[in-house]
């Protein structure tokens, strides 16, 4: 018989560490002959990426343990690894030089010492060459470019002039390579272009010809089918749809209001690859609409779209080897998960999940998708989580408390899949509301760009409306509720904080508190994104004052609890440290947590599960309720 208790309180099967116990982190997969190659985060490890190889029944860890294979260009990294005839080639994560481990299981630097990093590799065995994307460390900027790397390690720029560069694809016959490039103010997903070259015999690059993108369009994943002909996803309708280009002609290939492509945060990304079946083309590629993910056949010739019915409503790193698909795969009930997809049965087989998990249905939540309004007669979309726990009942009259969680990029999406951070909070007797707020993906290059100039503005707009959409449906205690997020998010919830009165308290994880020092001490990658979400600076240097939460401390009446990595370069540690010094000069309840040898997110497992259990007894403090859980407690300035 279930237990009255208050919302907070409830025991719950769902520890933090289980959050990180046993877990792994897919991040790519990698074709190479008949073997997929998948390479794994790792936070037991300290948050190290390895690589493995699945011949079809078992997965082999091919790394050594003393290798991490992670690349640190534009910092978000991606793809960091290719492998042609089961020869590996790898960045390496702490010299971030290129690694090569031949069949007989030697390891070869490819290149020397430097500040250089390396990543999207092409192995070209007919000229004995690897082309790379390299961005080059000196000591007062920056430099990216596509490099060639010879036999003799040499590195060789063969093409520069743009910021950045990604998506290196060589064609079948090894003649043609197409890449994307882009400039400063844009971002990959506002304004990428799809550039096509010849190949000399040399690895040099001749009749450089770009073939699509513009100020107001963004090329995504280009990819040529065993044909040459050159396939790619452009956002030029709204959505990025599919489309294809062969002898100076574009073509569409199944236009949709839906999205075939993604914002290219990271190398490697891919929502389609080529099937190949008695002589004829086929696409088999995830799109997502309203929300979710979808998979689906294209017949390229008769331009007709076989929809695949999946459980699977989170679909990414799509790749297809002969008749077999392989993707991360997840749903409300099931984690993230390596997923095979036999192409000519229409059956699924999960090969490896990212955890085991045996836990009773009765403590998961299941999501609500709901869409609500908000400023400016729009609406704006959520993924809701109520409370939920087998062994407890509220006490009578009592609403949960509400956490609104805002995501970070800001151009992400929240997805509704089986999230134990969010189910560790639902347990407990939380609700939780995942908000896609204005210039989250997923609906559109429309809603993308209402961010622009809006950032601190709309996305604050959208999470106090989703908290009070839900207080108005009598759903959650509106004197009970929470914002967190990280990173951008992390920036949206400091601003809610701030400009707003709506939230009672909040977690910021390595989130912005100063817009005018984020911008002149973050990356080279996002060097000029909150241009395009603020405004020119310095021309409107007023604007980065006025949105910045640092500089309105006075309209502070709430408390906060600042997470932050000590190693990240993307929101300094300065930035957290400022706010924190700030809320305590103003007598607020306030922590601070700085975690070592952590940078933009945390890949530590002992690092994860203080964090979340932190924010947890901090809260408990603030609210008043007794915790269930034996957890360690921290220091709170200001408490009272």
């Amino acid at each position: 018989m279930a237990n009255e208790e208050y919302y907070g309180s409830w025991k719950s099967p769902i520890t933090s560490k289980m959050l990180t116990g046993g877990s792994i982190k897919f991040l790519d997969i990698f074709v190479d002959g008949n073997d997929f190659y998948i390479s794994e985060l790792r936070p037991s490890e300290k948050g190290r990426s390895t690589i493995l190889k699945f011949n079809g029944k078992i997965f082999d860890e091919i790394l050594d343990n003393k290798f991490n294979a992670r690349t640190k260009v534009h910092e978000y990294g991606g793809l960091s690894f290719a492998v042609k005839d089961s020869e590996i080639y790898f960045s390496n994560f702490v010299d971030q030089r290129i690694y090569k481990k031949n069949k007989k299981g030697k390891y070869f630097p490819i290149t020397d010492v430097s500040t250089d990093r390396y990543a999207n590799f092409i192995i070209d065995e007919t000229k004995n060459l690897i082309f790379s994307v390299q961005e080059e460390h000196l000591e007062n900027e920056v430099n990216n470019s596509i490099v060639k790397i010879d036999s003799d390690q040499k590195v060789t720029k063969i093409a520069q002039g743009f910021d950045f560069y990604s998506s290196l694809v060589i064609s079948p016959d090894n003649r043609k390579l197409a890449f994307l490039a882009w400039n400063h103010p844009d971002m990959p997903w506002d304004a990428a272009e799809l550039w096509l070259a010849d190949i000399e015999d040399n690895g040099d690059l001749k009749n450089l010809k770009k073939v699509a993108g513009s100020k107001n369009e963004s090329i995504f994943l280009p990819r040529f089918a065993n044909d040459g002909t050159l396939y790619f996803v452009s956002d030029k309708t709204n959505f990025w749809n599919l489309y294809r280009y062969s002898t100076g002609v574009i073509e569409a290939i199944y236009p949709m209001d839906a999205e075939f492509g993604l914002p290219l945060w990271l190398f490697g990304m891919s929502t389609y690859d080529f099937y190949y079946d008695n002589d004829k083309t086929y696409i088999v590629c995830t799109y997502n609409k309203d929300g979710f993910d979808n998979l689906a056949i294209i017949d390229v010739e008769n331009k007709k779209l076989l929809e695949i019915e999946t459980e699977f409503t989170y679909i990414s790193n799509l790749v297809v080897k002969d008749d077999k698909a392989l993707f991360i795969g997840a749903s409300a009930k099931n984690p993230k998960s390596i997923v095979q997809l036999d192409l000519k049965t229409k059956e699924f087989e999960v090969l490896k999940k990212s955890r085991e998990l045996n836990i009773n249905p009765g403590y998961i939540s299941s999501p609500e998708y709901l869409e609500f309004p908000t400023e400016n007669n729009k609406t704006a979309y959520m993924i809701y989580y109520p409370p939920k726990n087998k062994d407890f009942l509220a006490k009578k009259n009592e609403k949960p408390p509400l956490i609104v969680k805002s995501h970070g990029g800001p151009t992400a999406q929240s997805v509704a899949i089986l999230n134990l951070e969010i189910q560790y909070w639902t347990s407990r007797g939380f609700a939780f509301a995942d908000v896609n707020y204005s210039g989250s993906t997923g609906y559109g290059r429309e809603y993308r760009q209402r961010l622009y100039g809006n950032w601190g503005i709309l996305d604050v707009d959208d999470c106090a409306n989703a908290a009070n959409y839900l207080a108005k449906k009598n759903l959650v205690d509106e004197n009970k509720l929470i914002i967190r997020g990280g990173s951008a998010g992390g920036y949206t919830t400091l601003a809610a904080l701030t400009f707003r009165d709506i939230f009672k308290v909040g977690a910021s994880y390595y989130g912005i508190s100063d817009l005018e020092a984020f911008h002149t001490d973050t990356h080279k990658f996002e060097a000029k994104y909150d241009e395009k979400l603020i405004g020119k600076y310095p021309e409107q240097k007023q604007i980065y004052f006025d949105r910045s939460p640092i500089n309105f401390i006075d309209q502070l009446s709430c408390p906060i609890i600042l997470f932050q990595g000590e190693d990240d370069k993307i929101v300094p540690p300065n930035q957290a440290k400022l706010m924190f010094d700030a809320l305590k000069k103003k007598n607020l309840p306030t922590a601070y947590i700085l975690f070592e040898k952590e940078g933009h997110g945390f890949r530590r497992a002992e690092n994860i599960e203080k964090a979340i259990d932190s924010e947890l007894y901090f809260y408990s403090k603030i609210f008043g309720f007794e915790l269930s859980d034996d957890i360690e407690s921290i220091t709170i300035q200001n408490l009272k």
